[in-house]
């Protein structure tokens, strides 16, 4: 009897380059957790799972907002966070995902009294512990950090010298993230130009609640190495009459520059970004050859896995292995790690492994 194909996509190598830690809690963890005082919508784990994915899916922006209400809540200790990020690793890895970028505000968990600087340490030491204990299952990962800055507040310098700071201890880039409309990316053009004078890695949060542009300025004003999402570049691509497709200029930039799109399937169609799997922009801007990665955003809200949402993907389109071998290479060459350890998961991890997956297919 054949392996199924979920077990299958399980244990391919994957990468993972757009996760939020508070998206992606036990809820186990959050009961354990919780502060005194602190109600939570269900007590008992199964019944909170599926209360965060239902809230997540009503199509009410206040319902879905209310679930970081309950995950950041009980992230506002040293211990706390160290247990959430062990945990996340210690996930991410049994699904068989082989590096991840896990991106957070450090600006959300000082209700506690943490200093930035502890909250950064904090998830550092429980991401190391994570790794560790993969290692010792047998299901080595490696996961870097991502500070991410809300483009409604005012601390994203702040947040921006905090991830130059800690870029050879753990955190590999920065992120804006939060409402698009109304909070445009250049707001905060100090952070991304002393960012880019430092040399230092950023994605933004473009082109999901919010249109084109959201990811022009991303991109031409604030110099974005990624776009978080970027789904709407879509709108940019027109199919003509006779079957075929034309890019807007704004399309064809992306794709010659090459900019990676970090593309989170089930959580577009949970914000109204994507009507459904089938109909995701994904399916057509991979057909065009755009630099393409597969993510899960929030893993507790969507109720998902990076494997769920490449089987999700297999199912709408059809792919085989080459073509999920082709999203983990992009999501690698995408990475914000460096070229040479980036080219060692690629040659000695994912290209193996695949090469084995193919000729079981």
């Amino acid at each position: 009897m054949s392996e199924p194909i979920g077990e299958r996509i399980r244990r391919a190598p994957k990468v993972l380059l757009h996760d939020h830690l508070d998206g992606g809690l036990r809820p186990q963890t959050i009961i354990d957790l919780a502060p005194e005082g602190h109600v939570l919508p269900a007590t008992e784990a199964d019944a909170l799972r599926q209360w965060f994915e239902d809230s997540a899916s009503s199509g009410s922006l206040e319902r879905y907002l209310e679930t970081f209400d309950h995950t950041v809540a009980v992230m506002q200790t040293a211990d706390n966070l160290r247990r959430v990020a062990r945990e996340c690793v210690e996930d991410l890895a049994a699904d068989g995902v082989v590096y991840a970028e896990v991106r957070y505000a450090p600006e959300q968990h000082l209700d506690g009294g943490l200093s930035l600087t502890e909250v950064v340490e904090a998830v550092r030491d429980g991401f190391a512990e994570g790794e560790a204990a993969a290692e010792a299952d047998g299901s080595p990962i490696t996961v870097r950090q991502l500070l991410t800055a809300m483009r409604h507040q005012a601390r994203s310098m702040e947040i921006a010298e905090l991830a130059v700071g800690y870029r050879d201890d753990g955190v590999v880039g920065f992120d804006i993230a939060g409402a698009e409309a109304g909070f445009p990316p250049t707001r905060h053009l100090d952070a991304f130009e002393y960012l880019q004078r430092e040399n230092a890695h950023f994605t933004i949060h473009a082109g999901e609640a919010f249109g084109l542009p959201s990811i022009w300025q991303a991109i031409q004003w604030c110099g974005a190495d990624r776009l978080g999402h970027g789904v709407r570049i879509i709108d940019d691509v027109t199919r003509q009459p006779d079957g075929s497709v034309q890019l807007g200029r704004l399309a064809s930039y992306v794709r010659d520059k090459r900019i990676p799109l970090e593309m989170c399937p089930s959580s577009n169609i949970q914000t109204g970004a994507a009507a459904s799997i089938a109909e995701h922009p994904i399916g057509l801007l991979k057909d065009l050859r755009f630099r393409v990665t597969v993510n899960t955003d929030n893993r507790l809200m969507s109720g998902t896995s990076l494997s769920r949402e490449l089987e999700l993907l297999v199912d709408a389109f059809g792919y085989d292995f080459a073509d999920l071998r082709w999203f983990a290479i992009n999501a690698m060459k995408s990475a914000f790690l460096p070229f040479d350890e980036r080219l060692a998961i690629i040659d000695e991890v994912i290209k193996p492994a695949y090469a084995v997956l193919a000729t079981m297919s």
